[in-house]
This record gives structure tokens, sequence and C-alpha cells, in this order.
């Protein structure tokens, strides 16, 4: 049986095939960052059906601020380079990082990011109730930064419970979210709400927020 042939008007073909094109060449241009890569420099679209939103580059600064400060308590450490750092789910804060302390791992659920190489731990957070989950880096770190994908309770409870896995008993813990998670964040971790407020490169219209289980805005006013 013949069917006919689905066809779009012009105008609108042009514009898909225009967004098709602009599409195909930011993932060429992409794909040759991470070929020619020097992995800190490497740039990243956000993708916004997982949640992602990149931070300000004040905030970007303030937390590089943060993590140079606290290395620099680690002077009289035998091994400052032992000193270890955790990102969940913020990926546009690897950079800053990177630039300050080379001890850093970048845990994401986005693939892209794998081009940083050893630097990159794939991870999900629905599987944090899985026995031995993330066990390889157990009580390993020594600052985590995270920013939950989702504010939900089931995503604050789950992403807790890895940040427990992977904290010490001393370590320093960020966690960058909304307003509302409070009553579930607090609940499952020894934080409290700072005054440091993170922002965006795009307006979101939630309050953002940020706890911690040390003074953090003490260390940011240094």
């Amino acid at each position: 049986m013949d069917t006919d042939e689905i066809t779009l008007p012009a105008d609108t073909l042009k514009i898909l095939n225009d967004f098709l094109e602009e599409k195909a060449k930011r993932e060429r241009e992409e794909l040759e960052r991470i070929e020619n890569k020097s992995n800190d420099n490497i740039m990243f679209e956000e993708d916004w059906q997982l949640s992602q939103f990149w931070y300000s580059e004040t905030t970007k600064q303030a937390l590089g601020k943060l993590v140079s400060t606290l290395l620099a308590e680690q002077e009289n450490s035998v091994n400052e380079n032992n000193y270890r750092i955790a990102l969940l789910s913020c990926p546009s804060l690897y950079s800053t990082v990177k630039q300050v302390h080379n001890n850093v791992k970048i845990f994401e659920f986005d693939k892209r990011f794998s081009a940083y190489g050893d630097d990159f731990v794939f991870y999900n957070f629905n599987s944090a109730d899985e026995i031995g989950y993330l066990q390889e880096y157990r009580e390993l770190f020594d600052l985590v930064i995270a920013d939950p994908p989702f504010l939900s309770e089931e995503c604050i409870s789950k992403m807790s419970k890895i940040i427990s896995t992977l904290q010490k008993p001393v370590t320093k813990v960020v966690f960058c979210s909304g307003a509302v998670v409070e009553p579930w964040l607090t609940k499952c971790l020894q934080l409290k709400k700072c005054s440091f407020e993170p922002t965006h490169e795009r307006n979101l219209g939630n309050e953002f927020v940020s706890y911690a289980n040390f003074n953090l805005d003490n260390y940011l006013n240094k």
C-alpha cells in the first residue's frame, strides 16, 4: 500500500535544518576540544534534562578560594597532595578547583565528563541504597562539595548516604541546594545553613543557599 510522503513547509524545514546544523557544529567542536584537550579547559553546555545549571563566575571563585584556604591549613601536613576533594554533581566547579589543587574527583552521572580522565567517577545517586555502593571511595575525601540535581526528599536522602560513604570523621562538607531541602538535609547530615548563597549563570526561580558542617562563611571572608 502506497503512502503519501510527509513534507514540511519550506520555512519550518529551514528552521529544523538550521537547528540540526548548529547542533552538529557544537558536537564537532566539543569532540575537537576533547581530542586536543587540556582537561581543565574543556567546556560543556548545560543539559537541562539532567537538571544541570552552571555556577556563576562569582560562585566558582568563592569556592575556589575556600579550597585555597583549606589547603593553606595543610602546610604542616606530611604531604598536602594527600588532601582529596570530591565534587558531586557540580561539574562547572571542576576547572576552578583543578587549578587550585590537583587531587580532585568529579562524581557525575553525565558521561560527557569522562573527558576528564581519571578524575571522573560515574555515579548514580539512585544506587545509594545498594550494598557496597562506592565502597572503593569510602572515607577517602577531606572535602566534599555537593549540589544535588533535584530538590526532592528522595534525592537529598540518597545524596546524603553517598556523602556519608565518602567522608572521613573530620571531612568538611559543603552542600549547595535550594532552601526547601533544609528539613530533609539536616535530618540526614549534621549540616547547618550558611549565609553564602551560590548563584548561577542563568537566573533560577528557586532560592539557593549553602549548608556546611563547619563555619563556611568565616572561611570565605578570610
